[in-house]
């Protein structure tokens, strides 16, 4: 037996059962950091954290991809669904509020600019979502294995962008049938992609520790996303909308501070010549990118030693 194990060994060894150190001896706290020891379920530092998770990076994409792949291996058409989803929402939402509602009479291109909506607040939607679930839902794993916990809402995410790659092949073919010609704005749709995953990264860290220890989030969750989408102007144009009702412009200008309203308004600015964000879009893109990545890894890896425990 080592010097530092035999002596925490003499000091359980002669000690109440508390732990709590016999008269005249050191406490075991004190006599295992003078030794150099540590618990086992210790939080690693920032850059140790890291460099663990870059480590895991083949994990987390075999883990994403695996999920993808086992997700529609019992239905008829299997992965196809990756693509009719969204299609099949956005029909519905184009028949609601498109022609019952009379929608895409105020809007050129209503077709383009109601799928572009879709395909890019569902990526959110959807990874957002299950971060939320990505610690609570795998319990078994992370008390069997140690690694990262931060892998597995990194994983959920990297599994809705392999869907949204795919979303997108149809998405960069439906719009020019629309009639929107390609422009050279389309070679920054892959930067405006980068921007919404590092927000998406951030978003679904916060909930996945929220949702470690609040079990009622799954119940709220719905409710809170289809609020989202709502307000999102994912159905209508929000400056427009919000003139016609007659508010004043602030309120446009802060439901454009909305990350996901943001990310579509970004994305049809590029791929639509019909229409025209606001100006200051890509500040608000950045802005929520970088916030949100790096407070959300900060905050879920300073609970990091919780997860899995209880």
């Amino acid at each position: 037996m080592s010097q530092p194990e035999s002596a925490i060994a003499d000091a359980q060894a002669g000690g109440p059962s508390d732990g709590t150190p016999a008269k005249g001896q050191e406490p075991l706290a004190e006599l295992a950091a003078r030794h150099g020891l540590r618990r086992a379920i210790a939080r690693p530092s920032l850059p140790a954290y890291l460099r663990q998770l870059w480590e895991r990076r083949h994990f987390v994409m075999t883990y994403a991809t695996s999920r993808n792949v086992s997700k529609y291996s019992n239905s008829a058409l299997g992965q196809l669904w990756q693509v009719l989803t969204p299609l099949l929402n956005a029909a519905i939402y184009w028949l609601m509020f498109g022609l019952i509602l009379g929608a895409k009479g105020d809007i050129e291109n209503y077709t383009a600019f109601l799928i572009t909506g879709m395909f890019v607040f569902t990526y959110t939607q959807r990874a957002v979502s299950g971060g939320a679930k990505s610690i609570s839902g795998n319990l078994s794993l992370i008390r069997a294995l140690h690694f990262p916990r931060a892998a597995l809402p990194f994983a959920y995410t990297i599994q809705e962008f392999q869907q949204l790659l795919i979303s997108m092949g149809v998405l960069v073919v439906l719009v020019p049938l629309t009639g929107e010609a390609p422009t050279w704005l389309w070679l920054l749709v892959p930067v405006a992609l980068l921007l919404q995953t590092m927000f998406n990264v951030g978003a679904s860290l916060v909930l996945a520790r929220v949702g470690a220890t609040a079990r009622d989030l799954n119940q709220l969750l719905p409710f809170i996303m289809r609020t989202w989408l709502y307000t999102s102007g994912v159905f209508f144009a929000i400056e427009q909308r919000v003139v016609s009702a007659g508010l004043p412009q602030w309120i446009a200008d802060a439901m454009y501070l909305n990350p996901a309203a943001a990310y579509i308004e970004l994305m049809r600015d590029l791929l639509m010549r019909s229409y025209e964000g606001p100006s200051h879009i890509w500040i608000v893109c950045v802005f929520w990118a970088l916030f949100a990545l790096i407070g959300g890894f900060w905050y879920f890896w300073r609970a990091e030693e919780k997860y899995g425990r209880g």
